[in-house]
């Protein structure tokens, strides 16, 4: 095997090293000779000599090699991240400097926020500063909740833009409607605060006083985009209303999900889900639920349409006109 096959990062495991890796486990050492193949095993520690023979290999035991190859991966995503932040605060004053193209014309303006700590200080400094209206979209993954100290610390934030004579308009998921934490939140705040719930939403978004938005730009939230454009302000909030006129009343006055032939709206909406081809994964991601719940309610779908199996469930579905009905 010539050395161009192994020109592979650090942290990668190829599939000639996995090989000899794994009879190195199985035998418990092999020759400097037999593990030639694969120089990679060395140089990223999983073979090492032994102290009384340097032609003898030894396998480091594959939890310690494992761990390793985790932690270069983590090294390799902070320096990412880094990277990252260097080129926004290198970016930042010059977007500043930045002149309008006409005189007297707003210049759009796009920041780049760099993990969740400062996106949370820049949506406290606009909140701050606001004093009219919040509309926020909150997704829920159906699986972790804030830490306590970031529920808290938003809670007061929110409670001193109501006292501020704002008003407050949030969209969740219905998945949340009986969840203690977000139930207990609207409990304790007092003013001008409302929320709704709908099947699906969208990602989140954050939009104070109509002058400025925050949503994610990056899959794992650790990046958000702080949006000042007219423009893309006047299309959040007009998606944001046409959800709202669609959404349930959670709070103050809950409106109840009635259920229809022993059919609940959250099995009436993953039975549209699951006619549309969406796997359990897609289905739980999209209404805010894990893996497992969705399973729970695809399975009482079933028994209730007296279905079989998953192919004879859709036609059933169709048939029973559940999805044609109206709340």
């Amino acid at each position: 095997m010539t050395p161009e096959v192994h020109r592979h990062s650090t942290e990668d495991l190829c599939d000639a090293g996995l090989e000899i890796y794994a009879r190195a486990l199985r035998e418990g050492h092999l020759s400097s000779v037999e593990a030639s193949t694969a120089p990679c095993l060395i140089d990223i520690g999983m073979l090492h000599p032994a102290v009384d023979d340097l032609d003898r290999l030894e396998p480091v035991p594959p939890t310690v090699a494992l761990q390793r190859l985790l932690r270069f991966s983590d090294e390799r995503v902070a320096g990412e991240r880094r990277r990252g932040q260097r080129l926004v605060d290198v970016f930042e004053p010059l977007i500043r400097l930045e002149a309008p193209a006409t005189k007297g014309e707003d210049t759009p303006s796009l920041r780049l926020l760099n993990g969740k700590e400062r996106t949370g200080r820049a949506i406290t400094e606009a909140m701050a500063e606001g004093k009219e209206q919040l509309l926020t979209i909150q997704p829920h993954d159906g699986l972790v909740a804030p830490a306590l100290h970031h529920h808290e610390a938003a809670l007061h934030r929110d409670q001193a833009f109501l006292d501020r004579g704002g008003r407050i308009r949030a969209l969740y998921q219905h998945t949340v409607r009986h969840a203690p934490l977000v139930v207990g939140r609207y409990e304790r705040l007092t003013g001008d605060v409302e929320a709704r719930t709908l099947d699906e939403v969208t990602e989140r978004l954050i939009v104070v006083d109509r002058a400025v938005a925050f949503i994610p730009a990056s899959a794992d939230r650790s990046l958000a985009l702080e949006v000042r454009h007219p423009a893309l302000i006047a299309y959040f909030v007009n998606v944001f209303d046409r959800l709202w006129h669609l959404a349930t009343a959670m709070h103050p006055h809950a409106v109840h999900q009635p259920t229809l032939n022993g059919i609940t709206p959250r099995q009436r909406a993953i039975a549209a889900l699951l006619v549309e081809g969406h796997t359990d994964t897609d289905i739980a991601d999209r209404l805010g639920m894990n893996v497992r719940t969705a399973r729970v309610h695809i399975a009482k779908l079933a028994a209730t349409l007296g279905s079989e199996s998953r192919a004879q469930l859709g036609y059933l579905i169709g048939q029973s006109g559940i999805l044609d009905r109206e709340e």
